[in-house]
């Protein structure tokens, strides 16, 4: 069996050990701000990103990978003998997937593009599934249909201090229908079906606390919680304070991340976001 390298993009938030640890390929966006473009996760960090778009009255813009970026990525790949899964972030959000999808037509190689409906961490607990079975020779078609299982039990919800960036991107979504009535709240919402979804407006960072928990145990009841991730866009205390609560509900493995650059770029600073998978007991 040939063996499988998991390709993906730069928005999917997890931490570098793991994409070394597992050899994961990342193809990543760029992001202009005051006429600068930067290459995401290469030459801009998630913290110096923050500095800089704090510093500048623009707001910044975002650019999926060229085709031939991908056409590069599956054609090396392909010279090793390595079957290629490309799995990326929501098509709803972004032209990414279609990029790979392009590509994948037009190389003598055998790639699988997935459109993982997802972003963040979300996308990695797919990207992080498929590469923990593609080390244990698990065929293509096993680990595509382990996905399917994984992206229907994900939850994944955000709160955004302001929807100025959401909007000026045009990923809002159905959240649109939040903005005649969040003066002074903040609105949280979930990824579904590829797009944001509103859940509520709150007005403290106690009440966003306690919708993500009260969703956290209804939706986790009677089922395996596999892994957590909680992604903030300075945010930290509020990361912290959110995994401290987690803690005392469940013992699945959990980590905090900052949001890529790409992902900030659309939810702007004080941005945080919690997500899971669960399996059947």
């Amino acid at each position: 069996m040939q063996p499988i390298s998991i390709v993906t993009d730069s928005t999917l938030d997890l931490p570098d050990h793991l994409l070394e640890m597992y050899e994961v390929h990342v193809v990543p966006l760029t992001i202009t701000l005051d006429n600068t473009s930067y290459t995401d996760r290469v030459d801009i960090s998630a913290h110096e990103f923050l500095l800089k778009l704090k510093q500048s009255e623009d707001l910044p813009k975002t650019s999926q990978p060229a085709v031939g970026q991908f056409v590069s990525i599956y054609e090396e790949l392909a010279k090793k003998g390595h079957q290629v899964l490309s799995i990326h972030m929501t098509g709803g959000m972004s032209g990414t997937v279609e990029s790979a999808r392009t590509a994948a037509s037009q190389v003598d190689a055998d790639v699988t593009v997935v459109d993982s409906l997802y972003t963040s961490s979300a996308l990695g607990f797919q990207v992080l599934e498929a590469a923990k079975m593609a080390a244990e020779n698990y065929s293509m078609a096993s680990i595509v249909t382990r996905l399917n299982e994984v992206r229907a039990s994900t939850t994944l919800m955000i709160m955004v201090d302001t929807l100025e960036y959401l909007k000026k991107g045009g990923r809002i979504g159905r959240v649109k229908a939040l903005i005649g009535s969040l003066l002074k709240r903040k609105p949280v919402a979930r990824l579904e079906e590829g797009t944001l979804s509103p859940i509520n407006s709150v007005r403290t960072h106690s009440q966003v606390m306690k919708q993500f928990m009260q969703t956290f145990e209804e939706e986790t009841k009677g089922r395996v919680t596999r892994r957590i991730a909680i992604a903030h866009a300075d945010a930290e205390a509020l990361a912290q304070t959110l995994k401290e609560k987690l803690l005392t509900v469940t013992s699945a493995e959990m980590f905090i991340v900052d949001t890529t650059a790409v992902v900030t770029a659309h939810t702007g600073p004080g941005a945080l976001a919690l997500m899971y998978y669960t399996d059947q007991e």
